[in-house]
């Protein structure tokens, strides 16, 4: 998932972590939030890394991202989120995933998950190659947690630099949450990319890329639409 990022952020030591239950440790259970929190950090110290450093999460990484913001507050310097659901899943969403689940070995499901996430052709196949490792366990595990929604009462105890965004064609729940990130940190800006989807990292990642690179030199690029 974050190969384009890895290849453009040279001049960077950069860590992409797989959490439980995904990537290498597909077979691993899911732990929980709280404790995958924990498990990137030790990840990150591992190796050599002991002081502060610059968090970016997608998605279920950024819901994660706000654990590690939470449990951690003095090992992150900066954080740079996009895509985190964070309102309460209602009965529809519910419903949904059930189906979802009903269809998770099958890999037309993935190819359509891919078309609705505007991932560009040349990436579909890997992205389905590992849709179809997860295994379903884990999918209900993380679902069943994520769908509780809510920022983590700790993540008022950081106080370094943070960017929320969400592609501006990702759904209103997903927009919405991110007031309620800059409701739990003042310090937090809100934007919106332009044109994107939820896994705007692959669907453009040139624009991905440079906006990464900017937020970790100090600066928001001013393409990203700016919310009151």
């Amino acid at each position: 998932m974050w190969q384009p990022q890895v290849a453009a952020l040279t001049d960077r030591a950069v860590l992409t972590p797989d959490l439980p239950g995904f990537g290498e440790r597909v077979r691993e259970d899911w732990p929980g939030l709280d404790a995958m929190a924990d498990d990137l950090v030790a990840r990150v110290t591992d190796h050599g890394f002991a002081g502060p450093f610059d968090l970016a999460g997608l998605s279920l990484g950024a819901v994660l991202a706000l654990r590690v913001l939470a449990r951690h507050p003095d090992r992150v310097h900066s954080a740079f989120l996009t895509g985190a659901p964070l309102k309460p899943a209602g009965f529809g969403v519910r419903l949904i995933c059930r189906l979802q689940l009903a269809f998770w070995r099958a890999p037309w499901f993935w190819r359509a998950q891919a078309a609705a996430f505007g991932i560009p052709d040349d990436s579909r196949a890997r992205y389905v190659a590992h849709g179809l490792s997860v295994r379903p366990e884990t999918a209900s595990a993380m679902n069943a947690e994520v769908f509780a929604g809510g920022v983590p009462a700790g993540v008022r105890h950081y106080s370094g630099p943070l960017l929320a965004i969400a592609g501006e064609k990702e759904s209103a729940a997903v927009r919405h949450s991110l007031a309620a990130i800059a409701e739990a940190a003042p310090q937090t800006q809100m934007r919106l990319a332009p044109g994107m989807h939820h896994i705007w990292n692959i669907e453009d990642s040139r624009l991905f890329n440079e906006v990464l690179h900017s937020w970790l030199n100090g600066t928001i690029d001013p393409r990203l639409v700016p919310l009151p």
